[in-house]
């Protein structure tokens, strides 16, 4: 079932995320979906904190993965620049490992996807306010908006 979150600010949105990363376990995909500036790397930078990772976290638009090591390992991939298909980056390794990924851009690879996961999308719903739609697919990812309420 859908889950829908309106946030007023970078804060707010960064607080759901910070929510999502403490309720997070190892080998949990999210996928982030979202236009240019909508605010996938903010909310990636939140779940991070709730990881317990200090690092300062940024987009791997030009790296497509980059690696963060807190309470869990985090895996964040930006796959829309991915030209030869996921062998090249060695998907599966950080798909079935130990960490939390979190793919930017999840819809260029959907066929790769694990059935079981938490889909989230973002919309701009003005300058600040963003709209969160969370839809866990697979019983193991259905307790998240009993983690945000």
């Amino acid at each position: 079932m859908k889950h829908v979150i309106k946030t007023q600010s970078v804060e707010e949105t960064q607080k759901v995320a910070y929510a999502i990363g403490k309720w997070v376990k190892s080998g949990m995909i999210l996928t982030l979906e979202g236009d240019l500036g909508a605010g996938k790397t903010t909310f990636t930078k939140g779940l991070a904190k709730g990881l317990d990772i200090k690092r300062n976290v940024n987009s791997p638009t030009f790296t497509i993965i980059k690696e963060y090591q807190g309470r869990l390992p985090l895996y964040h991939m930006d796959v829309y620049r991915l030209e030869n298909g996921a062998d090249e980056i060695g998907l599966d390794d950080y798909l079935y490992g130990e960490g939390v990924c979190v793919i930017e851009w999840a819809s260029m690879i959907e066929d790769l996807l694990p059935n079981e996961r938490l889909d989230i999308k973002i919309f701009r719903d003005g300058e600040f306010e963003r709209r969160i739609e969370l839809l866990p697919i697979g019983s193991e990812y259905e307790t998240v908006s009993e983690e945000l309420n």
